[in-house]
């Protein structure tokens, strides 16, 4: 009996060692990431606290004898309501969003504040390379996503103009400024071949002419620009772009509302006042999404 309580007692021990090492190991991550804005390290983080509330609320509700069951019971309990409230917390983030004045496909206008660029060390090295690599800026824009604040995007092209990559800098809470990088290309039998690494969740619909690799975990841009080259060399002859960056992109914008609208993603505009603006297939898509990125950092798929 004596040693049946002391390796219950030794379990107990081990078990609250590993919580307060999540719990330590978490608030290491939140010091670091707040100066490096990697969502890599945003989703180890979200798995530390995920299966620290599990396992200190399973402890507490066995050391305080709240619930009789066996204790990884009552861990997997925990980690279902974790998943649960925060399901419930995206869900009604998702129809806030849908039911906001925020434009989900922005306009994009040309920056002329010479702001373009953060003065961050980090990412002043991002334009240097980009230097080194040919490739030069062929326009600065911005777009209002509401309230007076803008997603600020640098366009950069090769010197064929048959490569442009756009790069998106989301600012966070917490003054982090993260980057995002986007390749595209066009080819000669008109389809449009995009790389990129964002993980804002989008859950809609592409183009049939579109071939879109996301590759969220990746944050670095050389190897994010050898695997569109990857692809290019597979892809046929490539065309240069003929339209200003702004003109192109709002086009896409427009391209893409139509046909996200025309297959149910999107509420038709004259519904959208009533139902907002995102259906509740395209809801439940997005929700998808969200929990891909956060927790596994891949899209729902790959398009």
């Amino acid at each position: 009996m004596r040693n049946h309580a002391g390796s219950i007692k030794l379990g107990s021990l081990q078990t609250t060692y590993l919580i307060i090492a999540a719990v330590v190991a978490s608030l290491i991550i939140v010091q670091i990431n707040v100066r490096i804005g990697s969502p890599v390290l945003s989703i180890v983080d979200r798995w530390l606290r995920w299966a620290g509330f599990a396992l200190g609320a399973a402890m507490m509700c066995e050391n305080f004898q709240w619930i009789d069951r066996p204790y990884w019971t009552l861990v997997a309990l925990f980690f279902i309501l974790w998943f649960l409230g925060e399901t419930l917390y995206n869900w009604l983030a998702i129809s806030a969003l849908s039911l906001s004045p925020m434009p989900l496909f922005p306009k994009y206008v040309p920056n002329d504040s010479g702001e373009e660029w953060p003065t961050q060390p980090r990412l002043l090295k991002i334009r240097s390379w980009l230097r080194e690599q040919g490739f030069h800026q062929a326009q600065a824009l911005k777009a209002e996503v509401g309230g007076g604040i803008y997603l600020r995007v640098s366009v950069y092209e090769n010197q064929e103009a048959t490569t442009r990559i756009q790069i998106t800098f989301l600012p966070q809470a917490s003054g982090t400024i993260v980057v995002c990088y986007g390749f595209s290309s066009l080819t000669l039998d008109g389809r449009r071949i995009v790389t990129d690494n964002l993980y804002i969740p989008f859950g809609g619909f592409y183009p049939e002419n579109w071939f879109v690799v996301r590759r969220p975990r990746n944050r670095s841009i050389k190897r994010l620009l050898s695997k569109h080259k990857a692809r290019l060399a597979k892809s046929g002859e490539l065309v240069a772009f003929k339209t200003e960056p702004a003109v192109d992109l709002n086009s896409v914008q427009h391209e893409l509302e139509q046909l996200n609208t025309e297959l149910g993603f999107l509420h038709p505009h004259n519904e959208r006042e009533d139902h907002g603006k995102i259906t509740q297939e395209g809801r439940y898509r997005v929700w998808k999404e969200i929990w891909m990125l956060n927790y596994l950092g891949k899209s729902a798929r790959y398009y």
